[in-house]
Parts: structure tokens; sequence; C-alpha cells
């Protein structure tokens, strides 16, 4: 049954009010959907973009209620939100895209894991930490070096640690417990590129994006390169994993999946997130059809649109925050001497160093230029 009224706006409500919510919100606008936002504070940066917008949380069953009347179906703008939450808004007959069950084996990264390796999917190899298991007995399974991850609130760096002794592992382990008390441990994989892909999925048919290079600066994605320069079989490899994974959880909606590419050519599944991506930014101008409106389309149960690169390359920056302070670009005119650059500023009021700001990206026939053009401009702008 279609959720799209004949009678008024179809309003489509997102859990979530940051860049991630503001840049599919937009895509809904532009499409004539209206939009409802629920976040923890007022002026979020998707939050400025409606009437619709409920200050609050899940936890917070007024508004939650209210926001679900307001809504025709509901997406999200992040995994975090337990699962038993979404469920709640189901039950109220509302449809939830994606679906609680979908987020119940992602949003526990060691279940995600334990999902994907019982379909099958290639994965690192993991373990659960528990009062059992000591650092030896990790060790002895993993090899001398391994990554301690929290199970849930990991993301940009937070909730990991890469562990070479002992002195490592116990430190890590009473910080990220304090993060989330249930943590498990993957063994360090030498990869040779990290590798992501956006796939779309509705009831009727499934697209995907280019393979892009994603390039991390303190365990945060800075740059990401489309199409990826790797082997064609590496291309077809990541696919259909990907289309796998997303078949895996029951998925429907959008999704960024990441992979670690290794020297003989063989792909491991990292992680899967079950909406718009950071790794997908470049599409807003570097293919026909963006991850954001794709994302509006799949919830809409709408077609699907041309996934394919407009340009041979573009080239995607994040912009991080360099100081702490009042959230607004200090030089625009040097920001956008490139005549070809697209700027995007997320609206947050305050800047962090080290926060994702905005974005700019480049597209472009040769890869090296554009690359040297988008890291020079980076350095320069101010925020």
């Amino acid at each position: 049954m279609s959720v799209i009224r004949k009678d008024r706006k179809t309003v489509i409500g997102i859990l979530g009010g940051g860049q991630l919510a503001r840049m599919s919100a937009m895509q809904a606008i532009r499409m004539g959907f209206d939009i409802a936002i629920m976040e923890k504070e007022k002026n979020s940066p998707a939050g400025i973009l409606t009437k619709k917008e409920f200050i609050g949380w899940v936890d917070q069953k007024e508004v939650l209620d209210e926001f679900i009347r307001a809504s025709d179906i509901i997406t999200l703008e992040n995994e975090f939100i337990d699962y038993r939450f979404l469920e709640y808004i189901e039950s109220s007959g509302k449809q939830v895209i994606p679906g609680s069950k979908t987020i119940s084996l992602i949003q526990d990264k060691f279940v995600q894991k334990t999902t994907m390796n019982k379909a099958g999917i290639p994965v690192t190899k993991f373990i659960d930490i528990t009062e059992k298991v000591n650092y030896e007995l990790i060790k002895n399974e993993l090899g001398n070096r391994f990554i301690l991850k929290s199970k849930k609130m990991g993301y940009d760096g937070y909730g990991n640690a890469t562990i070479k002794n002992k002195n490592e592992f116990n430190e890590a382990l009473q910080r990220l417990s304090k993060r989330h008390s249930q943590l498990y441990a993957e063994k360090f994989v030498p990869f040779v590129k990290e590798l992501a892909i956006m796939v779309a999925r509705t009831s009727k048919e499934i697209v995907t994006y280019p393979v892009a290079e994603t390039i991390q600066r303190n365990h945060i994605c800075h740059t990401v390169i489309a199409p990826a320069v790797v082997k064609s079989n590496v291309i077809n490899k990541v696919k259909k994993i990907a289309i796998e994974a997303v078949r895996a959880i029951g998925g429907f909606g959008i999704f960024g999946i990441e992979f670690f590419l290794l020297n003989d050519d063989s792909v491991l599944l990292n992680e899967i997130a079950p909406r718009p991506h950071n790794t997908g930014h470049y599409t807003i101008e570097g293919c026909t059809i963006s991850q954001f409106e794709n994302h509006i389309r799949a919830v809409l149960g709408l077609p699907l649109g041309n996934t394919e690169l407009v340009q041979p390359f573009a080239v995607m920056i994040n912009l991080l925050g360099k100081r702490n302070g009042v959230g607004v670009l200090q030089n625009y005119s040097e920001a956008l001497k490139n005549k070809n650059l697209h700027l995007h500023i997320y609206g947050k009021e305050e800047s962090k160093t080290g926060r994702k700001m905005g974005h700019i990206t480049l597209l472009g026939s040769d890869l090296e230029t554009i690359l040297l053009q988008a890291k020079k401009i980076e350095r320069k702008i101010i925020l």
C-alpha cells in the first residue's frame, strides 16, 4: 500500500536532525514532500528546514507519539536508536524504513558480524569479550595485534582501539567500557585500501553506486575517491557481496557498506550502515541521482534513480573543524576561488576540532588534478 498522499503533502518523519537528515530532507522537499524532524535539541541542521520540528527523543513517549502522528512514514539518520523503539512505532501502524528487524541485526556490531558470518559473507575474524575471555586468549585467537571495539555507539573512531600489548588492552578495556559496557575484538587486517559502496533497495529493485576508495584521518573518513582505482574483479566482488549483505539483514532503504581490500585482491566486509553515509556524499554532484534522493525514493517505494557518475572521477573531502567556536565558515572567498568547487556547510551552530562541519566535492576527467586541487582548498578553509 502506497504511503504517498494525494490530498496533501506526504510527510516523511526522520529520527535525527544532523547533516545526513538535512541532506535527505533537502531532497524530499525538492521533490514536493514534507518532513518532520525529531532531535534532542532545537535548531538542528535538519530541524531548521521544517515547521514540524519535535524536540525530545524516543524515550519521551509524549513527544514520540506526536512525531509519529505527524508522519506518514518514518526513516532514521543513524542506527543507534534502540530497535525496540522502532517496534513501538511499527505497532502504532506507521512503517519504518529500514525496519526494526533490520536495525536489530545492525546496531550491535557483534550481532552484525555474526549475522554476516552466518550468511557466508567474508568478514574479519572476531571474538566476544566476556568475563572468561582475557588478553592471552584473544591474542592466541586473533594474533599479537587486534582491534577492541564497542558493540554499540562506535563511529568516527569513537569506540575503537588498536591493541598491541597487555597494557594497551587493559587501558582500552576500561576506557571503552565507559562508552558502552559490551565489547568485542577483531583481528587486525593489513589492508591495501579501504573501499565503500552505497546500495539502495525497494521491494521491486536494488541498485548500487560506484565502488569508492576511502582514506581516513584519525579514524574519521577524510577523503573519498570515486570510482576506486582497483581491478574490475574487485569491483564485481564488492558489488556482489554488498547486495548479499543487504539481503542478509532484510534491508530496504539505503545502505553504506565498507570493505577492506587485501593484497591478494580478496575483500572483507568491515561494517554496514542502514542510512545515507559519509562515503556517499560525492554522489550529490557526482552521480545522476544522489544517495540522498535515492534514500527518499527507497523509503517511499518509488522507482530508484540512475546511480552512474556524470564525469569520470569525483573527489570528496570532509571539512573537519579546525577550532572550537561558532560553526561559520570564516573565509568563503578563499574557499570558492576554484570555480568548479561544490561547497557544503552543514549548519551546525558550534565548530569543534575534528567535528564534521561540511564537505567539498570536485569532478573531472583527471583524478590526480582534482585530488590535488581539493586537498589544497581543504587546507585553506577555516571552519
